[in-house]
């Protein structure tokens, strides 16, 4: 198992991104979320939380870095948490 916390950076808001992580992390069965970051140095950035097997993380993060047809990824910072599942999430939800 293992849990990571990433922050993309790029045209990731107003296009889409978020919902393309959703159903890429509910297909790889992963749990957490995503949501749009606003202000300070994490200006327009989305941020996510995926918990689960270790290769669909790893797919996932390969997957948030290539973006979708109408993002623009430039900068995607990876924090792997140490907790691996908190158990906090059941299914992988977007934010608000």
């Amino acid at each position: 198992m293992k849990r990571v916390c990433v922050f993309v950076s790029g045209i990731v808001q107003g296009v889409g991104f978020r919902y393309f992580v959703e159903k890429h992390a509910k297909m790889l069965n992963l749990n957490g979320y995503a949501r749009n970051i606003y202000g300070g140095e994490r200006d327009m950035q989305v941020e996510a939380v995926f918990e689960g097997d270790e290769k669909s993380v790893d797919e996932m993060l390969g997957l948030c870095h290539k973006g979708h047809l109408f993002s623009q990824v430039k900068n995607v910072e990876i924090i792997e948490e140490e907790e691996i599942s908190t158990g906090k999430f059941s299914d992988f939800k977007i934010l608000r």
